[in-house]
């Protein structure tokens, strides 16, 4: 690149101020998503500076960045081209590397660019994994679109600064809240993912195969309390906080996908199918993409945690949104208006000890409000399952 060209490239950059600063939930959120979607370990929004790789959204990584030397994200900044390496000890350079033949252990990469509405070349979109596999173009596909929702919050991120600046005072309260909540997100879910991530290396070693009953049950619980942070810190931001939304053209198809990827693990523990079922190829609407397959995830995780043994879950994409619907408990007729409540547990989840703390349907909930649209909520009785069907406006 030019060197006029890399000036403004590294001026973009650094007009988000994100280097060295606390991780915008939202971008922990996307990586997330990603990362459920490939099945990867690791996944990051990264922001590539003039000498270092600065991680401005992350999961599974046990750093904030790392020097250029070592970037597979740099490579795609340099090219300008989307990067797939399916094995990178099976690469004459890569294989050096010492975040290949040590911690992380990076051996498949896949990372698209990472471009500002201004055109820059800010950085990338990737997910990471320490075994090989393929990528297939379906999902890379759905990479190229969570790396335009990153930048469109970066956009909006930069946005609510420029206003805090001149003085506007809801824009310094939501600035205030995100970076508390960015701060608490990483001081709780960074200990853990890297505990899991060891955790996986000694899933790993066959020597500790006579171990395997007693590591199970500990990467299980690690990854419910994950779960259980992000659903914390989702659902009790304060009631009178607007929630930040990047509303675009976006498919509801790649939604329901991405949030059944997001919960097959835990179907799979519990042996509950999930089956995704649309008409055609794309279904367009106006929303957030991260948002909506954050709301999709926790009604599909709703429907595994209330089902039975062998049933089905089943994800229907409508003209105008989603319908998840179970074989489950169902809901009384009497506790249907309170659902949606913070903290609500009805009986059935009492007594049977569900896990959870009774935010799911509240984040739905919100997460709709903020869309305009409309959450439904149908049981026909108890041990009749139950519907769940959120509507965006047309």
């Amino acid at each position: 690149m030019s060197a006029p060209g890399e000036a403004a490239r590294l001026a973009a950059v650094h007009s988000y101020r994100l280097l060295d600063a606390p991780r915008p939930i939202v971008l922990d959120e996307l990586t997330r998503l990603a990362g459920s979607v490939f099945e990867t370990s690791m996944s990051t929004v990264t922001l590539v500076d003039a000498d270092r790789q600065w991680f401005a959204g992350a999961t599974g990584m046990p750093d904030g960045g790392g020097p250029l030397s070592t970037s597979f994200c740099a490579r795609v900044v340099d090219r300008r081209l989307s990067l797939i390496v399916q094995d990178a000890l099976d690469h004459p350079v890569y294989r050096t590397w010492g975040n290949v033949v040590g911690a992380p252990n990076i051996r498949f990469y896949a990372g698209v660019p990472l471009v500002d509405e201004d055109g820059h070349m800010l950085g990338t979109m990737c997910v990471l994994d320490d075994r090989p596999r393929p990528a297939g173009d379906r999902r890379l596909d759905m990479l190229t679109t969570m790396a335009g929702q990153a930048a469109g919050h970066l956009a909006a991120i930069r946005s609510r600064m420029l206003l805090t600046e001149i003085g506007d005072e809801l824009s310094r309260a939501i600035s205030r809240e995100e970076d508390f909540v960015a701060t608490v997100s990483h001081e709780l879910r960074t200990p853990v993912t890297t505990i899991q991530g060891y955790l996986e290396l000694l899933v790993e070693n066959e020597e500790l195969a006579p171990y395997r009953r007693l590591i199970d049950p500990i990467q299980r619980n690690g990854e419910r309390l994950v779960r259980m942070v992000d659903h914390l810190l989702a659902g009790t931001r304060p009631a009178g906080a607007p929630l930040p939304l990047l509303r675009g053209g976006t498919d509801l198809i790649a939604i329901a996908e991405a949030g059944a990827a997001a919960c097959r693990a835990q179907a799979a523990q519990r042996d509950v199918r999930i089956v995704v079922e649309a008409a055609g190829e794309q279904v367009r609407v106006s929303g957030d993409f991260t948002r909506l397959s954050q709301a999709a995830e926790q009604l599909i995780r709703n429907a595994i945690l209330f089902s039975v043994t062998g049933t089905t879950v089943t994800v229907r994409v409508i003209a105008d949104g989603l319908e998840v619907s179970d074989e489950g408990a169902g809901i009384p007729e009497e506790e249907l208006p309170y659902v949606t409540e913070r903290f609500y547990r009805g009986r059935h989840a009492r007594e049977q000890a569900v896990p959870g703390v009774g935010l799911g349907l509240a984040i739905v909930d919100r997460i709709m409000r903020a869309h305009d649209g409309t959450l439904a909520i149908t049981s026909p009785g108890v041990d009749r399952g139950t519907t769940v069907r959120m509507v965006l406006p047309g």
